[in-house]
């Protein structure tokens, strides 16, 4: 701690001194015992700001690894292709399917069956009741009241009774009907219509129904086996795969093709083999110094070495699966820099010839995903065992101890700046009123000897 000195001239000058500089000077020097706490805590803070960076690189990397490693990921996602769009289409093709070839041939399409009224006019009031019966189930009496006395608002009432018709208007030059159409395709949902209803408005003609549409079950078979399907889109024929038949062709074959969809793992393989590399630079620039010569936040942190050995480590591991034990024959080459970079035709050959490897060796107990998952969850912030995020810890904790001690002594600081204030203004009073102290001797002593200083 320094020496702080105070300037006042001559003792009976009565000149005094600057209080406020003073105590300025002195607290300065006090404070001092701050710099290394908040050089550490300014270093702390450059380390978190780090740590920061490598928890989101890390966090990046996993989630890129997570498409690949879960189970309904994108090695689970398949796609489909019909040989006669014409015939058929492919709607989907789920994560249960399985790759391989299908034929199929579309014997007759399914129908809906329908049912529709003899027409009369739109403003036309009717009366009476129609009783509806969809396939084997129970029969439906819908009563005509004075709400629902017209066809549009009877039709609304049947809508709203929830017995699986759909009730319309359809209206041409001769007239409107009362359209009714089974909620339920083919055989199953036949409808059987008994009508009471009466033309009130025409003196009560009765208003019989006829069949639009006999509904009819499609026929079809896959794979030589005979089916039939209450709907032209069938998805219980080929597991995971839903089809839409869109016309009948007897005896004509269409391939349905279903085929994992590899461009999709390509662009997740991708991902990872891009994440990567944002992890290591950030690591290797921590082992120098900035551009100012000063040392990087994390330089000589053991925290580094692990992160570094521990991610090489993972990309060289993992047991191998069949054919497939390294992530060379994935097409993700390690270059010298640190990054990765991906060979798309060696992941392709490796994807057509040993899919099922391919998968095991990322998805398999001790697999190179399931390592490399691991490690990365042990290096991050996603668990509370991770390295960084225990970093992040211990220089928290260190930061609340270095806070606390510069608080505590800056009010020891401020409580001691009030005492020394006064304090020195005590004397600087006392060094101020010394000429006039000693005017009040020179009196009291000419008054006792007789003596004028003034007169010699």
């Amino acid at each position: 701690m320094g020496t702080v000195g105070i300037n006042f001239g001559s003792a009976t000058s009565g000149q005094g001194f600057d209080v406020a500089t003073t105590v300025s000077q002195i607290m300065a020097s006090e404070q001092a015992i701050e710099t290394p706490w908040k050089n550490q805590l300014t270093a702390l803070q450059s380390q978190d700001a780090v740590f920061t960076t490598l928890g989101t690189d890390l966090a990046t990397l996993t989630t890129s690894l997570q498409n690949l490693t879960d189970f309904s990921g994108v090695l689970s996602q398949k796609q489909g292709s019909s040989s006669d769009t014409n015939l058929l289409s492919l709607t989907s093709a789920d994560s249960t399917a399985v790759a391989g070839s299908h034929t199929v041939v579309v014997n007759s399409l399914a129908q809906t069956s329908s049912e529709y009224s003899a027409p009369i006019a739109a403003s036309d009031t009717i009366s009476g009741s129609v009783t509806i019966q969809v396939g084997s189930g129970a029969s439906q009496t819908i009563t005509v009241d004075a709400s629902s006395n017209t066809l549009k608002t009877f039709a609304a009432a049947i809508n709203s009774a929830g017995i699986g018709v759909t009730a319309s208007i359809i209206t041409d030059v001769n007239g409107s009907r009362l359209s009714l159409v089974s909620g339920t395709g083919g055989s199953a949902g036949a409808l059987t219509v008994t009508s009471g209803l009466s033309d009130t408005t025409t003196g009560g003609s009765a208003m019989s129904f006829q069949t639009g549409q006999t509904g009819v079950d499609a026929s079809l078979t896959v794979d030589g086996i005979a089916l039939t399907s209450g709907s032209n889109t069938v998805s219980t024929a080929i597991p995971g795969v839903t089809f839409q038949l869109l016309s009948a062709s007897p005896g004509t074959p269409v391939q349905v093709q279903i085929t994992n969809d590899t461009v999709a793992i390509g662009t997740a393989v991708n991902s990872l083999v891009n994440a990567y590399p944002a992890v290591m630079p950030d690591i290797n620039t921590q082992e120098g110094k900035d551009a100012n010569g000063n040392a990087e936040p994390l330089f000589g942190n053991p925290a580094l070495a692990q992160l570094q050995s521990q991610l090489s480590g993972a990309l060289l591991g993992g047991a191998a699966s069949g054919a497939i034990s390294n992530i060379m024959q994935l097409g993700i080459n390690l270059n010298n820099d640190g990054t990765l970079s991906l060979n798309t035709d060696t992941l392709s050959a490796s994807l057509n010839a040993n899919f099922a490897d391919v998968t095991g060796f990322l998805q398999n107990a001790g697999g190179f995903g399931q390592t490399l998952g691991t490690t990365l969850n042990n290096l991050g912030t996603q668990s509370t065992h991770g390295l960084v995020y225990l970093a992040q810890q211990q220089n928290a904790a260190q930061e609340a101890t270095l806070n606390k001690s510069i608080s505590d002594e800056d009010a020891r600081l401020a409580a001691q700046k009030v005492q020394l204030t006064s304090e020195l203004n005590m004397a600087n009073q006392i060094l101020q009123s010394i000429p006039s102290q000693l005017n009040q001797v020179d009196e009291i002593y000419s008054a006792v000897t007789g003596y004028n200083k003034g007169r010699g």
